[in-house]
């Protein structure tokens, strides 16, 4: 057939161009597909099957009912006389309060262990591996028990320690100095927040132009006005109050300053030193992944050694550093529902009171799922945007 010839090119079956093997495997991923669809409408239909035979209602409808528990532990306002959907929401506030404190501080922690196992000080170097060892071996629920009694085996309010002036350990938790936060210090907070977002924009655009025709920039400047001139303004014009409430003892218990309850410090302690023995670990291999070469080179020039790792050998182990330690900032998230064997109310103790009080199995468990699945995710995404942003570009 020619290019002039007007009549149309012959049609080809839709499986005309696929070989035997191709149809088996269509075949076989058509079949799993279709028997995994089997399986869950078989499942849902036998469950609504037997709910409706013992009469429990489905929906969720129950969460706009008046919760009647009590949360005594909340970062947000809650009441008892709230819905059952205000009580979720201040337990899934309880659990990123742990979440994200925790994956902060265990990040520090176990990167100062990590570099302390590589010491040329012998001391340094054993006392780290010792840490290692002992809190990975033991389970954390055990640990967690440990730190959660030693809490409550502290000395009550009007004997409580004092290891530094303004600050309280006693069986009542840690009290601590504090900054009253309203609307204004919020704001003024915001402000900083988007002005340090801003100078990291304006300090890439400066290198970048630095690279292009060699002169360098300050940026010093843009982070003065910015990160402090900016927000100093803003308080002046919202008129934000920052000062510093001391806690004080009054009768049997104290008053102002910022109280951590023993469920939510001892829960914090454990994950936090649990998760930071495995991070070490991450970061110590990280840092001997990164060629011998790398440190003779740069102590031929000179470097001191702290600047020698800050600025050269840890940026190249980032690269093996980050995707384990993703999965160490998602066990930390999980974990932090042990919660509830120490009272602390997080979103599964809200979630499991809720249960018991409508019954609503299904419904309760299927929001622990979102939950816990959505703040998975979101780590996930960070942490592989990350990952992408430090990777090594392909020549």
């Amino acid at each position: 057939m020619t290019s002039d010839d007007p009549r149309p090119p012959p049609r080809r079956s839709l499986f005309g161009a696929l070989g035997p093997n191709e149809l088996k495997g269509l075949f076989w991923q058509v079949l799993v597909v279709g028997i995994a669809v089997a399986v869950i409408v078989f499942l849902w239909s036998n469950t609504v099957t037997n709910l409706s035979a013992r009469r429990i209602t489905t929906g969720f409808a129950f969460l706009g009912r008046e919760a009647s528990m009590p949360i005594a532990d909340s970062l947000l306002a809650y009441n008892p006389r709230d819905s059952y959907l205000w009580a979720f929401v201040v337990g899934v506030a309880n659990t990123l309060r742990v979440a994200v404190i925790g994956i902060v501080l265990a990040t520090i922690l176990g990167t100062l262990i990590g570099v302390s196992r590589l010491s040329a000080n012998w001391l340094l170097s054993r006392l780290a591996a010792v840490y290692v060892e002992l809190l990975r071996d033991i389970p954390l629920l055990l640990q967690l028990l440990f730190w959660y009694v030693l809490m409550q085996a502290l000395p009550a309010a009007r004997a409580a320690w004092r290891p530094v002036e303004g600050v309280f350990l006693s069986n009542r938790g840690l009290i601590l100095p504090a900054v009253p936060l309203g609307i204004a210090q919020f704001g003024v907070l915001g402000t900083a927040v988007l002005g340090f977002v801003a100078f990291l924009v304006i300090r890439r655009w400066l290198v970048s132009r630095q690279m292009r025709d060699g002169k360098p920039r300050s940026a010093w400047p843009f982070a003065l006005g910015l990160i402090i001139v900016l927000p100093a303004a803003v308080s002046l014009l919202l008129g934000a109050s920052w000062t510093i409430e001391w806690p004080e003892l009054r009768g049997f218990n104290f008053v102002g300053g910022l109280t951590l309850a023993p469920e939510y410090f001892a829960l914090l302690v454990a994950l936090v030193t649990y998760t930071s023995a495995f991070i070490a670990e991450i970061v110590r291999s990280g840092i001997q992944s990164v060629p011998r070469g790398q440190w003779d080179a740069a102590s031929a020039l000179g470097l001191r050694r702290s600047f020698m790792l800050r600025q050269i050998i840890l940026p190249q182990a980032l690269r093996v550093i980050v995707p384990p330690m993703t999965s160490q900032y998602l066990n930390l998230t999980k974990n932090s529902s042990l919660a509830v064997a120490i009272g602390y109310q997080d979103v599964v103790s809200v979630a499991n009171t809720t249960l018991n009080q409508t019954g609503q199995a299904i419904e309760v468990i299927s929001l622990i799922m979102a939950v816990f699945l959505t703040i998975s995710l979101g780590i996930s995404f960070f942490m592989n945007w990350y990952n992408a942003r430090i990777a090594l570009a392909e020549r």
